[in-house]
């Protein structure tokens, strides 16, 4: 008969107890992963704050970070504080943004293609060269910020873009247009007021009865863009690409043509609001 070997029940709870603390260790120090060099917070620490302040029900604040060039790609940031914060050259590609205030925030090369902008406010923030392809932002405020070079190629874009700057932007097959079916709130229209969409890429865009009055569509391609009941008073098309626009309905009161190509190529030109005001020569 083999001899028994003694347990000892303070050892053995001593064992597993060294165990858990190395485990937890291991944890500890994967999530306290330090930034690198002139960031504030590392990937880990940015998913480790979202998911402690989710627990508590508290709303992320970043408000002012250096979150440049980090890996976060479908975090939740849900209504976070995110003003001045820097996420330049970020990917943040298929994360949940909806309701986040950004604010003067740096997304200039930050990749969002796919992303929820739903609700966020982004007033006078940089997204130059930002990627937004097949983004979400619906009713996001979009005023006064810098979308020069921008790609938003896809994406569902009814927001309010006052006065922003979109030169040379992509928004080739965006939608910009009024979801008549889906507007629990009343009528939500895109709006690009004295927006710059200087030499930007409009084309097969849908910008149905959005809010154009003074945008500057300056050498912009708007060839085969939905613009039918669009408000674009005052709005300037020089040099622009037009062939197989839709202008059905549209208000062109005082907007101007001059050197417009593809102008008697117009759908429903004749159909256009306030024609006679508007400057062809």
């Amino acid at each position: 008969m083999p001899t028994p070997v003694a347990v000892h029940t303070t050892d053995l709870v001593s064992d597993i107890g060294m165990r858990l603390l190395c485990a937890l260790g291991l944890t500890a120090a994967l999530l306290s992963a330090p930034p690198a060099q002139g960031q504030d917070m590392s990937a880990e620490q940015v998913a480790a704050q979202l998911a402690a302040d989710a627990k508590e029900s508290k709303q992320p604040d970043f408000s002012g970070r250096d979150l440049s060039g980090l890996k976060l790609s479908g975090l939740d940031f849900q209504a976070a504080n995110l003003r001045g914060t820097s996420l330049k050259d970020s990917d943040l590609s298929n994360a949940n943004l909806r309701g986040v205030e950004a604010q003067k925030a740096d997304l200039s090369g930050t990749n969002l293609s796919g992303a929820n902008l739903d609700l966020a406010i982004l007033r006078g923030a940089s997204l130059v060269g930002a990627d937004l392809r097949n983004a979400s932002a619906f009713s996001t405020v979009f005023a006064e910020s810098d979308m020069t070079g921008s790609d938003l190629r896809g994406a569902r874009l009814v927001s309010n873009f006052e006065r922003a700057k979109l030169q040379n932007a992509n928004l080739s097959g965006a939608t910009l247009s009024a979801d008549m079916k889906n507007q629990p709130m009343g009528l939500m229209r895109v709006s690009l007021i004295k927006a710059d969409l200087t030499g930007a890429n409009l084309e097969n865009a849908d910008l149905a009865m959005g809010m154009l009055e003074f945008a500057d569509f300056t050498n912009a391609r708007l060839t085969g863009a939905n613009l039918m009941q669009v408000e674009a008073a005052g709005a300037r098309f020089t040099g622009a690409e037009l062939s197989g626009a839709v202008f059905r309905k549209a208000d062109i009161e005082s907007a101007r043509f001059n050197g417009a190509q593809g102008v008697d190529q117009i759908v429903d030109l004749d159909q256009a609001l306030n024609a006679k005001y508007a400057v062809f020569d």
